[in-house]
């Protein structure tokens, strides 16, 4: 089976991260998607799946498992190797069925242990920001960053992106 070509993502990771680096990825979130992670995670609040529930509450349709939508940063992190320490998200706005989110997330602080901050903006395809979340972490150091160079030379399937 062949991968598509190695992440751009990845390639920065194994170049070396530094304060100021931004990465940015975007996904349409359907139902099917909130439904599996309700599955998954056994939350079925009823704002993920009946529509008198959010008229009650005056939301404009049924909305997306904030975590999944939060789990948007995940594509970031697996692809530069983030060992993540600490997330505070800050659900602004509900996210709805075939929803276009962009995730943005600019490393705010790197240290010479490899110690990181960064901050993820996540926003709508009307510009809207919907997620906002500081995170902590630690960034790849010089052996994991050999073997990330490593993986790419070998086209390995954790390198690459769907």
């Amino acid at each position: 089976m062949k991968h598509r070509s190695m992440s751009e993502i990845r390639k920065k990771a194994a170049a070396g991260l530094k304060a100021g680096d931004t990465f940015t990825v975007k996904r349409k979130f359907t139902k099917k998607e909130t439904e599996s992670f309700g599955d998954i995670t056994k939350d079925y609040n009823p704002v993920h799946y009946d529509i008198r529930f959010t008229e009650a509450k005056k939301l404009k349709g049924l909305i997306c498992h904030g975590l999944l939508v939060a789990s948007l940063i995940t594509e970031i992190g697996g692809q530069i190797g983030w060992l993540a320490s600490g997330m505070d998200f800050r659900f602004k706005k509900p996210v709805y069925f075939g929803d276009t989110i962009t995730c943005s997330f600019t490393l705010t602080e790197v240290n010479e242990r490899g110690k990181a901050k960064g901050e993820a903006v996540y926003s709508n395809q009307d510009g809207i920001v919907v997620l906002e979340a500081v995170l902590s972490g630690i960034v790849p150091g010089s052996k994991e960053k050999q073997v990330l160079k490593t993986m790419m030379e070998e086209d390995d399937k954790a390198g690459n992106i769907r």
